[in-house]
């Protein structure tokens, strides 16, 4: 497979995963769907990290089967298909990124599938679905709260 560059992104950053380091699982995709799935979030990614303005590193992208299960991942997320990633602002400003990404995609009427402000325990991180499982973009906005996910 040949790597993947985008102005801001690469394939290996939307696949690396430290727990798939741990657990030995190899999460490198071997589907075209899926490598391809991963080019057009790339590029979706490096438009809001150029309008963004600065650096944003991804948590977590592309998970195979046995990756998702092992972080428990639901069994329809669009991260098996190459369409989601986690991200962070390399600023800290979490709160500040959720607000921007939101209204950059409103006002732009850009298509997406769910954005998401995420916590877990003391870590908060931004979830974007570019697309689903079935490939809609229902342009879903939600916060985790409480144990569950709440449309804001």
């Amino acid at each position: 497979m040949s790597e993947i560059t985008g102005k801001y992104f690469t394939l290996y950053e939307l696949i690396q995963s430290s727990v798939a380091e741990e657990k030995g699982i190899n999460n490198t995709p071997q589907e075209e769907d899926i490598i391809k799935n991963i080019e057009e979030l790339i590029v979706f990614l490096d438009d809001i990290r150029e309008n963004w303005g600065s650096a944003i590193k991804v948590n977590s992208g592309y998970r195979c089967p046995l990756l998702n299960k092992a972080v428990g991942g639901s069994s329809t997320s669009s991260h098996l298909f190459g369409f989601a990633v986690d991200l962070v602002p390399v600023n800290g400003l979490i709160d500040d990124f959720f607000e921007f990404v939101k209204n950059y995609l409103i006002s732009n009427d850009i298509p997406f599938d769910q954005l998401i402000d995420e916590h877990s325990g003391n870590v908060h991180w931004v979830h974007i679905g570019y697309k689903n499982s079935r490939g809609e973009q229902r342009k879903e906005i939600k916060v985790f709260k409480n144990g569950k996910y709440e449309k804001i």
